[in-house]
């Protein structure tokens, strides 16, 4: 017997040879393909307190007044994430860049998309506003902008000395102990009460490619990973993750820094400055991801990775049967507020979705059985 066998790591069936009762995810014609992530959309109401956390995570400041802020990171992007002052703190929405051909006329008439003022865009350029299904805004851009990226040290792995091969020789490893410079932003993921539906408007609107789609016993999808449509230029296993639940809200966003060192070095200076830990460091089994999870002061999730998978767009969809297990490959077990607390609120939102004919009790039987297993059930 092999060591996957012996460990029972979930299997991952590409789309031709899933088994016959998975649901698969039928990709809808895309009115546009998505060439980038952007920015993020925060409304915050202690704008300080939020650049101090995004600082400290590694994002630079490009501008701040007492109604806005701006952040970059290391490349070549105008901004990654844009919070402006609110009474209430909350996610907004994301950004994403379109080709310069995209007809926003038909996103005007059909999704009911509004045009935006070129100045609301840091970096300049055009497009449009719009809400997907569950009332998340989207800003759909082109023509946008580019800065000078920022220098950033060689990563540290090219003179890694591992097992039979030496490549740093009559020379040390001093990683310097400051916060964790972001190069980009990775992905970012919605939960959502209403998956099919959502799913396919995200297809629609963005080109995206799923990538892996894990399913419950009953085959019917709970998470799929999104990535774009680049065609052969390789895209990240994933930019938009879409998870099925019982609310629709934000979970986490990922942002990508330059190494190991750099993840274990920024934790470093997110626990000394006082933040809250959330999990890691550890390695995702779907992307392979090695991460940190970190949360700001009003609770939202944001994720430090390095090393993922990328794909061109002739690869496979893979479906993946759902274990609470089947998050991480290594590190500290995943924290239980990861998944539902079992509450009256749940139980009301359950109901309610039952009403509304979108949830039966056979699929929350289903969901429940599925995260009451245990952790880590092939050790």
């Amino acid at each position: 017997m092999n060591h996957t066998q012996e460990l029972n790591v979930p299997p991952e069936y590409p789309e031709s040879a899933a088994p016959a009762h998975v649901k698969k995810l039928v990709r809808p014609k895309a009115w546009q393909k998505a060439t980038q992530l952007a920015f993020l959309r925060f409304e915050k109401k202690d704008l300080a307190e939020a650049e101090r956390f995004w600082n400290d995570f590694g994002l630079v400041t490009v501008s701040r007044t007492a109604e806005q802020l701006v952040l970059r990171g290391a490349g070549t992007a105008p901004a990654i994430l844009v919070a402006t002052k609110a009474e209430t703190s909350r996610f907004v929405g994301s950004v994403f860049v379109v080709p310069a051909d995209t007809d926003f006329a038909r996103l005007e008439r059909e999704s009911n998309a509004k045009p935006l003022s070129p100045e609301r865009i840091p970096g300049g350029g055009r497009g449009v506003t719009l809400n997907d299904p569950d009332g998340t805004e989207l800003w759909l851009i082109t023509d946008w902008g580019s800065v000078p990226a920022l220098p950033t040290r060689p990563p540290i792995h090219r003179e890694m000395n591992v097992l039979g091969e030496i490549q740093r020789v009559n020379r040390t490893v001093r990683s310097p102990i400051e916060p964790a410079l972001v190069g980009r932003l990775g992905h970012v993921v919605y939960q959502t009460s209403n998956f099919e539906v959502m799913s396919e408007w995200y297809m629609r609107h963005l080109g995206l490619i799923p990538t892996d789609v894990q399913y419950l016993e009953d085959g019917s999808p709970l998470v799929t990973f999104f990535r774009l449509d680049l065609g052969d230029q390789p895209a990240d296993h994933h930019t938009f993750v879409m998870a099925s639940a019982l609310q629709p809200r934000y979970e986490h966003s990922a942002w990508e820094v330059i190494d190991l060192d750099a993840l274990g070095q920024g934790q470093q200076v997110m626990h000394a400055r006082g933040h809250k830990h959330f999990w890691g460091i550890g390695r995702h089994l779907l992307g392979s991801q090695l991460f940190d999870y970190w949360k700001d002061a009003d609770g939202f999730d944001f994720e430090h990775y390095t090393d993922g998978d990328v794909f061109t767009a002739d690869h496979e969809t893979r479906y993946v049967p759902f274990s609470t297990g089947s998050i991480w490959a290594w590190g500290d077990d995943a924290p239980k507020a990861i998944f539902p607390a079992k509450s009256l609120g749940l139980v009301w939102r359950a109901l309610k979705l039952i009403r509304q004919g979108r949830l039966s009790l056979a699929k929350l039987r289903i969901i429940g059985k599925t995260l009451d297993t245990p952790a880590r059930p092939w050790l």
